[in-house]
């Protein structure tokens, strides 16, 4: 009998759930008045004169008094100042890398023509072997442009850094509140989900280099463009300001 009924608990726990079970190794979650330093930096400017527009054609000048923390959440403002776009954007390049696990992230974004918000992870190695080679894990990119739609995209250099690997996800009114976004990586995947129902997994057929660069660690980015190839063209600027807000990140392993 207690054999029996030590079967039955396991077959009513999913297996995907025994497989899983993994611990809270980092976890921001924005205490306080101020950004905590020992695990972000800023990065500023136009991206100028090495990578104008960020590569991308935007418009926005990063510069760290657009970045705040309030009422235990990331805030990241995008404004027009003059003739000039002004945002934050901040990474943990090499304070908080990580090879593998689940990363969580519960954050809000703004509405409007011609913002970018986005949560993504690059390579450690990019100052060695730049991009694409390091490999980019988009986790969401949403686009003012495109109405309650989340972008979800893995850049590759067998896909030449183009918006291959991706999944176009529909959030109906995904600017009214804040939505969890996650991944699952590991040596041989990454599976993206939206407030817990997946929407993409990658998994190539072939993993190496050219494939699969995801087998080394990587580092969080938050931003918030204006305009650009993928964000713009157009800018509507009777939107501003605008706010990008991060209540969470969490890290399992």
């Amino acid at each position: 009998m207690k054999k029996l009924l030590s079967i039955f608990v396991l077959a009513a726990v999913p297996l995907s759930l025994l497989a899983q079970e993994k611990t809270l190794v980092w976890e921001e979650n924005f205490d306080g008045s101020l950004l905590n330093m020992d695990n972000w930096s800023y990065e500023t400017g136009d991206g100028c004169p090495n990578i104008c527009g960020w590569g991308n054609n935007e418009r926005q000048i990063y510069n760290k008094d657009y970045v705040a923390v309030k009422d235990g959440n990331l805030v990241i403002t995008a404004d027009k100042v003059g003739d000039k776009y002004y945002s934050g954007k901040i990474n943990t390049k090499d304070k908080h890398e990580f090879k593998y696990g689940t990363f969580e992230i519960r954050a809000k974004v703004p509405g409007g023509n011609g913002i970018w918000p986005a949560i993504w992870m690059l390579g450690d190695n990019i100052s060695e072997v730049g991009w694409p080679a390091s490999g980019e894990i988009d986790i969401m990119e949403f686009v003012g442009r495109q109405p309650d739609t989340v972008h979800t995209t893995l850049h590759t250099p067998a896909s030449h850094g183009n918006s291959v690997n991706t999944k176009v996800t529909g959030v109906d009114k995904i600017t009214d509140d804040f939505h969890t976004y996650k991944i699952d990586w590991d040596e041989n995947a990454i599976t993206f989900y939206i407030d817990q129902k997946v929407v993409y997994t990658f998994s190539p057929e072939v993993k190496d280099d050219e494939t699969y660069p995801f087998r080394h660690p990587f580092y969080f980015l938050l931003n918030m463009a204006v305009g650009g190839n993928f964000g713009g063209p157009e800018v509507d600027d009777s939107i501003f300001p605008e706010k990008f807000w991060v209540d969470y990140i969490r890290v399992y392993q």
